[in-house]
């Protein structure tokens, strides 16, 4: 029984690794798109992109700590 929670503990790391490589990706790719429709409004795009990546980063981490607690 121990084996299984070492698989979901290492299945739900990976989860919210590859959830918050989505994550950031969607991010940048809509941040891009809305610097190229408004140029001018750059600097406060890039501000609040760098800002949810960092939330999205910090969300993902505390979710593969949380699974490696569980073991």
């Amino acid at each position: 029984m121990e084996s299984l929670g070492i698989l979901g503990a290492a299945i739900g790391a990976g989860l919210a690794a590859i959830g918050a490589g989505l994550g950031i990706g969607k991010i940048g790719g809509s941040a891009m798109e809305a610097i190229g429709r408004q140029p001018e409004a750059a600097d406060k795009i890039r501000t609040n992109m760098i800002i949810i990546a960092a939330l999205v980063e910090g969300v993902a981490l505390f979710a593969v700590v949380v699974c490696f607690l569980a073991l």
